[in-house]
């Protein structure tokens, strides 16, 4: 009932920042929690970010330096990353669920296609 379509990815620099967006499709938008998943070659899929109609909330490895943020007026997501590091290097996905969600990918039942983020050291 809801596609989601990322981009913003890319190559960057260690320290540099990147911005991801995921542009959604569907009905009640505003009614969905919305996060940011990643994952690592080799690496099970592993939270990042989420962002519901109640609060924020954020992995201990990303907390201070990533910010998820949310446009109902464009059906769109944010994650604004910062201070990058070579960890970081990931396929990125966004996901979203009607209602709440927990942190876990257990939870979302919708998912977008993936964009590439790597670090550079």
């Amino acid at each position: 009932q809801v596609q989601l379509v990322e981009s913003g990815g890319g190559l960057v620099q260690a320290g540099g920042s990147l911005r991801l967006s995921c542009a959604a499709s569907g009905r009640s938008f505003s009614g969905y929690s919305m996060g940011w998943f990643r994952q690592a070659p080799g690496k099970g899929r592993e939270f990042v970010a989420q962002i519901t109609f109640v609060e924020t909330s954020y992995a201990d490895s990303v907390k201070g330096r990533f910010t998820i943020s949310r446009d109902n007026a464009r059906n769109t997501v944010y994650l604004h990353m910062n201070s990058l590091k070579p960890e970081d290097t990931a396929v990125y996905y966004c996901a979203a669920r009607l209602g709440i969600a927990s942190a876990e990918v257990e939870s979302y039942p919708h998912w977008g296609q993936g964009t590439q983020v790597t670090v550079s050291s």
